[in-house]
């Protein structure tokens, strides 16, 4: 399978005492599954990315896709964001609201990595 990388940028408004890694886990659990699996992911292997800055998170999500699925994969991380809540592997539950969420360019600092996502 030829897949191509992209990569996807989202920004939540995270309940305060919410989970950082949880809106990715949902993204993960929507994309595979489950939060945890062994490689490689079964449609577009990914990683995402999660930085804080008060009560907003950025995300980035960086995925590989056979190019006829980067419109499903796209759909799939902007519902389960807009969908506005996930779960920590503990089970516990984290509440956000989906600011805004688009496509965005693979940087140049990220292409190793995304290369590395495209291999597995």
């Amino acid at each position: 399978m030829s897949r191509s990388t992209f990569a996807h940028e989202a920004l939540v408004e995270l309940d305060p005492v919410g989970d950082l890694r949880a809106p990715g886990g949902a993204i993960t659990v929507a994309l595979c599954g489950t939060w945890q699996h062994p490689p490689p992911c079964p449609v577009a292997p990914h990683a995402t990315t999660a930085e804080r800055d008060g009560h907003h998170v950025r995300l980035r999500v960086l995925f590989a896709a056979d190019p006829r699925d980067e419109r499903w994969v796209r759909r799939v991380v902007d519902d389960v964001l807009a969908r506005g809540w996930g779960v920590d592997p503990e089970g516990a539950r984290t509440t956000w609201r989906l600011v805004s969420s688009e496509p965005s360019d693979v940087r140049p600092d990220e292409r190793e990595r995304a290369d590395r996502i495209a291999a597995t």
